[in-house]
């Protein structure tokens, strides 16, 4: 398979993308969060708390906080825990 070659501007969006990775992670869950509040239907939370997962999974949350967050399915946990990582984002 060819490597494909990308001009100069899309290399800067690309390591744009990745050096900004966690806020984009950060601000995916405080959508996701409101999106489980809003859930309707289980088929839908089912689909909201793995996307839940994937961005946590990018943030590298540590698994034992992720396994107790997607143990317990719980948004006022993960609301909780997502304070404290917009807190701790902020202070960096």
């Amino acid at each position: 398979m060819a490597q494909q070659e990308y001009s100069d501007y899309q290399k800067k969006v690309i390591t744009k993308y990745y050096n900004h990775l966690d806020i984009l992670m950060l601000q995916k869950l405080q959508e996701l969060v409101s999106e489980l509040y809003l859930a309707d239907t289980e088929a839908k939370q089912k689909r909201l708390w793995e996307r839940v997962h994937k961005a946590m999974v990018n943030l590298k949350v540590p698994p034992e906080i992720m396994e107790h967050i997607m143990g317990k399915r719980d948004v006022e946990i993960l609301a909780r825990n997502l304070q404290d990582w917009l807190r701790q984002s902020s202070q960096k």
